[in-house]
């Protein structure tokens, strides 16, 4: 693979490349989220001007197959239309209220349909704060302060759960965070993935301390890593016999993996629930909710406090309702098409690594993979974080060279949405048979 940028490509993204050095002016890095700079692939990041269906344009007009989806939320395309209008509706009566719509409700009985688990719910504006909230009503349920979390799995940047979090902190080889006091990060203990004998020896080192277990069902942070068989049952038997919540986070595989997500689709119970990405249709929006014991512990009814000025913002559940009620009418055909679809383009990549001597390692489940640039299988984040970084920075420079725009990472996972079909499939694995070529 070619490490270099072609002349032809530095001319064609001109406004881009002013865009960013705008940018560089104005926010840290020059970006507003560290997974959108380019610093571990290397290379110059497009400016998106706008989106359609499975493609980018950037502001130069450059087109780009996408295949990280705005980090998943767009499972039906950019700009889908549904979503748009219900949008273009819901602003023309005021983009924010402060005070409670039909439309909250609405949605959250769609969500509850499909998570039988969430007896009582609460919607907030990101999946940070749905995830740090899980975690106080868990506090505040058991009167306990050490939760447990595992490595490479990233459940926001609130400052109990930035320990060995994977994604664009195992990026750019941050191994936590400077201004998380010790204090706080000697409450959180973070344990290998897939390791039951682990969490048993936690549980056994703190009797009656630990408050919670929260995790990704699916890791999507260090790259997707799917659980082992047991594995998610078995958390569910060690926090209920050491009586301590199971909080499955599910921000980023909640309705991806299946109508009813991970729990669905691994038939697993939980206590609290996180959701986000999808459940907004694109816009800010996460969940948390579960069990109505626990979920009736927040304020105004129990002592565990939690409040936010646009949760439930009625554009978000606009949104949301248009996406959310188009998966739970046309699932049965949504899910196998993603399936298929997901399963062509990543076996057909793979295909084209090991026929070019590159070692490759491809986990996916549903619609979100990785393409670990090592030949070993890939459990965990010890196992993830022995990739070949250079090499998918290679792969990843010649790929958005060719029009493929893949997460800029090799520790996040690439996703599809129902946009993407045999065109798309055929056209990323010809690209990356001319890259691993190069």
């Amino acid at each position: 693979m070619n490490s270099g940028e072609s002349l032809m490509v530095d001319l064609g993204r001109m406004q881009s490349r002013a865009l960013q050095e705008r940018a560089e002016r104005l926010f840290p890095g020059g970006v507003n989220s560290p997974v959108r700079g380019f610093r571990s692939v290397g290379g110059e990041p497009p400016f998106v001007a706008r989106a359609e269906g499975a493609y980018l344009y950037d502001a130069d007009g450059n087109r780009y197959l996408d295949y990280f989806g705005s980090w998943g939320p767009m499972i039906l395309g950019h700009a889908f239309p549904p979503v748009v209008e219900a949008i273009q509706r819901a602003a023309r009566d005021s983009a924010s209220f402060g005070a409670s719509t039909k439309a909250e409700g609405d949605l959250a009985e769609l969500v509850m349909a499909c998570y039988p688990v969430i007896e009582r719910m609460r919607f907030v504006s990101s999946g940070t704060e749905a995830t740090m909230s899980a975690i106080r009503v868990a506090r505040g349920a058991t009167g306990r302060k050490r939760i447990v979390k595992f490595e490479g799995c990233y459940h926001g940047h609130s400052d109990g759960l930035l320990i060995k979090a994977g994604s664009g902190v195992a990026t750019l080889g941050i191994p936590g965070s400077a201004g998380v006091p010790e204090e706080i990060a000697r409450l959180t203990m973070a344990l290998p993935f897939n390791n039951l004998a682990a969490v048993e020896e936690a549980f056994e080192a703190y009797p009656n301390e630990i408050a919670c277990i929260i995790l990704e069902p699916v890791v999507g942070n260090a790259g997707c890593i799917a659980p082992k068989d047991g594995y998610l049952e078995g958390l569910r038997r060690i926090a209920s016999k050491h009586g301590a919540l199971l909080i499955v986070d599910e921000v980023m595989t909640g309705f991806r993996l299946a109508l009813g997500g991970a729990l669905e689709l691994y038939g697993v119970d939980a206590d609290l629930v996180t959701l986000g990405k999808i459940v907004g249709g694109g816009l800010p929006c996460g969940v948390f909710g579960g069990k109505r014991q626990f979920m009736e512990l927040l304020a105004p009814l129990g002592p565990v406090y939690q409040a936010g000025t646009l949760s439930g913002n009625p554009l978000a559940m606009a949104a949301g309702l248009a996406t959310v009620g188009y998966l739970r009418e046309h699932g049965t055909e949504v899910y196998p098409q993603l399936e298929a679809v997901s399963k062509a383009v990543s076996e057909g990549v793979a295909a084209e690594a090991e026929n070019a001597g590159v070692p490759v390692t491809l986990n996916r489940v549903g619609s979100m993979w990785t393409w670990f640039f090592t030949g070993d299988p890939v459990t965990d984040y010890a196992d993830a974080a022995k990739s070949d970084t250079a090499a998918f920075g290679r792969f990843h420079r010649a790929m958005l060279q060719a029009g493929i725009w893949l997460p800029p990472a090799q520790f996040e996972a690439a996703f599809l949405g129902i946009a993407h079909g045999e065109s798309e499939v055929a056209a990323t694995v010809a690209a990356a048979r001319e890259a691993f070529r190069g």
